[in-house]
């Protein structure tokens, strides 16, 4: 049979459609052992060895993403599927981020759906070698559709966003990162990321997002999918394009034009290398600048204006490397006086809403 002896792990709290699926599976030879919440789950991959997990999002006692953190730190290279309502597509990209291979929607019309999600995430597991381009290209019906919800929805917009900006401040192991990012409606054209990248680099960027409507929410989650699919790769030992922010930006302007959706991007990347605090940067648009804060204050980097991401015609994006000191702090802010003496006061707010101040705003690192 299609699935013969892959074994599953599949976490739902949901008794009646948790049932109906592992019939199914089981139905197609696979070997399910079924939880009903993430805390169930977790001392099931506990005991014994999976070929692969499946497991709703939205669970009580202990969640689906946090199960999934908790799994990925004993067993990072079980393959993962996650289930979920478009209204926690917030914590679909955060499960893709840690190291899901794929997402559903319910309500799932056809359970060989999931046979065929599963099949995919075992023979992209499997294969080390198999096109990187095929794994990272995200499925343009998925973007379509995705696109239409929050272009109907100003709320369910608002919800995507608020969702996926983290706290003010994001303590790492080996440095910190603060921000404020001012909006002036219910969506925010400006974007925020960090995060680890092993244990030894970390990356950031800010971007500004075109056009600056409803789209604009979806184009977060969009960015975000993007730099997940790169982070897997490095994780697997795959691809090291993460921390080249060069090739980084050629990639994300690939997939942008290929997805169709008519987005382009002002962003600024930055790869720290912790153990040198060495920073590689690159730029691309003219809405962001990079800029190194001392005691006297913030100095430019001489990086040069280029192209937005998202243009058939996009050229090279202008890239710097320097060596961050001890007492330095390396900030991406957008232009507006306001938003410098903001960062200069350290009021680190946020997503916050303030029709006073100008969109945008900034994003500071400390080593």
């Amino acid at each position: 049979m299609a699935l013969n002896d892959v074994s599953i792990l599949w976490v739902e709290d949901d008794p009646v459609f948790r049932q109906i699926v592992a019939t199914f599976l089981s139905g197609r030879g696979a070997q399910v052992v079924q939880a009903g919440d993430g805390e169930q789950g977790l001392i099931h991959f506990k005991q014994q060895r999976f070929d692969i997990i499946l497991a709703d999002l939205s669970m009580p006692k202990l969640g689906g993403l946090d199960m999934l953190k908790e799994m990925s730190k004993l067993e990072p290279l079980v393959p993962s599927i996650v289930i979920s309502g478009n209204n926690v597509m917030a914590d679909v990209v955060e499960a893709l981020r840690i190291g899901a291979c794929d997402y559903l929607v319910k309500p799932v019309a056809d359970l060989f759906i999931i046979e065929q999600a599963i099949q995919q995430g075992l023979q992209r597991h499997q294969l080390d070698d198999i096109s990187q381009t095929d794994l990272d290209v995200l499925s343009h019906q998925e973007l379509s559709d995705n696109l239409t919800i929050l272009e109907q929805s100003v709320e369910a917009a608002k919800q995507v966003q608020q969702q996926l900006f983290p706290a003010s401040n994001i303590s790492y192991p080996a440095a910190k990162v603060d921000y404020s990012l001012f909006k002036s409606s219910d969506i925010s054209s400006y974007f925020i990321d960090s995060t680890m990248v092993g244990s030894d680099y970390l990356i950031m960027y800010m971007a500004h997002l075109y056009p600056e409507d409803n789209r604009a929410a979806f184009a977060c989650v969009l960015l975000r999918s993007f730099v997940n699919q790169k982070l897997k790769s490095y994780r697997s030992g795959q691809s090291k394009t993460i921390i080249e922010p060069f090739n980084m930006l050629s990639y994300l302007n690939e997939r942008l034009v290929k997805s169709g959706l008519d987005i382009t991007v002002d962003i600024v990347y930055v790869a720290i290398e912790l153990t040198r605090y060495r920073a590689a940067i690159a730029q691309a648009g003219k809405g962001l600048r990079c800029y190194l804060r001392n005691d006297e204050g913030l100095s430019p980097l001489a990086l040069s204006d280029s192209l937005q991401l998202g243009l058939l015609d996009w050229g090279k994006p202008s890239v710097q490397f320097r060596t961050i000191l001890p007492q330095e702090q390396l900030c991406i802010a957008t232009n507006e006086p306001e938003h410098k003496q903001l960062l200069l006061d350290n009021q680190f707010k946020g997503l916050a809403y303030n029709p006073h101040l100008p969109a945008g705003g900034f994003i500071q690192l400390s080593l």
